[in-house]
C-alpha cells in the first residue's frame, strides 16, 4: 500500500520520492480521503500514445492518463505521465520543469478523488484545486 514511482523508456525524473508521497497524502487527507495504492509511471510522448490508443482509442498526444480504481474513499490507480509533454507544457507555459510536473502529479491525484475537467466550471475548480495544493508543495519538497 502506498506511493510507487515507474519510468517506462525514460529516465526516472529528479523528484523527492518521499516528499512527494507526503504531499500527495497530504491532499487526499485534506480532502477526506484516504490513500490505498498510487503508482505514477513516467513514460514518452510514444509510450503514452500507444496507452491513449490501446485502452482509451484516442490518437493523440497528452501529459497524462489517469486509471481509476478508486473504491469508496480510498484512492487508488495508475498514473502515466508523458516527461515529453510535461517539458512541451513547461515552455509553452512559461514556468519550471518541476512546477509543470508537480500540477501534473496533483491533477491525476484530483481525478481519482473524483474532481472533473471536461466542463468549464469543472476546469475552473479543477485549476483552483492545483494551485491550491501547489502552494503546499514547498513544505514537503526541496527545491
Amino acid at each position: 500500500m502506498g506511493i510507487l514511482f515507474h519510468s517506462e523508456d525514460v529516465k526516472m525524473p529528479k523528484i523527492s520520492k518521499q516528499g512527494i508521497k507526503n504531499w500527495v497524502k497530504e491532499c487526499i487527507s485534506f480532502e477526506g480521503k484516504k490513500l490505498a495504492d498510487v503508482n505514477f509511471i513516467f513514460c514518452s510522448d510514444s509510450y503514452l500514445l500507444e496507452v491513449n490508443k490501446q485502452y482509451l482509442n484516442h490518437d493523440y498526444f497528452t501529459d497524462i492518463i489517469t486509471f481509476d480504481y478508486v473504491e469508496g474513499n480510498l484512492i487508488s490507480g495508475d498514473i502515466f505521465i508523458s516527461i515529453d509533454r510535461v517539458g512541451e507544457n513547461a515552455k509553452i507555459y512559461n514556468v519550471q520543469f518541476m512546477n509543470e510536473l508537480y500540477r501534473i502529479i496533483i491533477h491525476g491525484i484530483l481525478h481519482l478523488i473524483g474532481y472533473k475537467d471536461k466542463e468549464p466550471s469543472e476546469k475552473a475548480l479543477m485549476t483552483e484545486k492545483e494551485n491550491f495544493y501547489l502552494s503546499k508543495v514547498n513544505n514537503f519538497v526541496s527545491r
